[in-house]
């Protein structure tokens, strides 16, 4: 099959006329690709998790391009035009945004916190503010409290998902897609793109040991998939 595109994680190929098939891949990225490497079966885990927390956010009222599953490997999703930003939810200082600021990682926050980035590599991601979001026409007023909205809800239904099963969710990131006019929760959900610490030892269970050389990577994904599937 002819693939449409692909990115750093996955290739996306033309499944139905108005359906995706997604490939998740083992390469593994960290500092805008400057770091690359591969974690074995993770690909497998990104599915399976995606998969499982957009059924689960599906189930409370969350509406996202997820269809089914079709492998191990793969997904089938609806084809959305994804908007140009990236949805970020903090719960506590960590990573870029501890350094930003010159918290200790791991530094709780009064309220939780929604950042925008504008979604382009070359440029690194930079963070946007939400009037240079309208000035640019990135997105509309209503399509931005919309993206406010939807990111604290999903953030509210993971943080209660993984506290029962003995992870904290420390920040995550979004994507979103628009579809007939309606914002959908899009791309993926997984060890790549949040922060997950466990409760009990507070080692971090997500790409950050990638990120920082801690090994175990490929271990930590592997329980990660364990206790989303099956609990603490």
């Amino acid at each position: 099959m002819e693939k449409l595109y692909e990115g750093k994680a996955k290739v996306l190929y033309p499944e139905g006329e108005d359906t995706l098939r997604v490939y998740f891949k083992d390469e593994a990225t960290a500092f805008n690709a400057q770091k690359r490497g591969v974690i074995p079966g993770k690909g497998v885990v990104n599915n399976k998790v995606s998969a499982a927390l957009f059924r689960y956010l599906e189930a409370h009222g969350i509406r996202t391009h997820f269809l089914k599953e079709l492998s191990d490997r793969e997904m089938e999703v609806r084809r959305v035009a994804i908007l140009p930003l990236e949805v970020i939810l903090r719960f506590r200082a960590a990573g870029s945004f501890a350094k930003r600021y010159g918290l200790a990682e791991g530094a709780p926050l009064k309220a939780p916190l929604v950042e925008f980035s504008l979604k382009n590599d070359a440029l690194g991601d930079p963070l946007i503010c939400p009037e240079a979001v309208l000035a640019l026409g990135l997105a509309t007023e209503a399509e931005l409290a919309t993206l406010k909205a939807t990111t604290l809800r999903v953030g509210e239904l993971l943080k209660g998902f993984f506290a029962e099963r003995s992870l904290e969710l420390v920040d995550f990131k979004l994507e979103f897609g628009k579809k007939d006019g309606e914002i959908l929760l899009a791309d993926e959900i997984s060890p790549d793109t949040m922060r997950l610490w466990d409760t009990k030892t507070g080692e971090p269970m997500d790409k950050d040991r990638f990120r920082k050389d801690l090994g175990g990577v490929e271990e930590a994904y592997q329980e990660v998939l364990r206790r989303v599937l099956g609990g603490a």
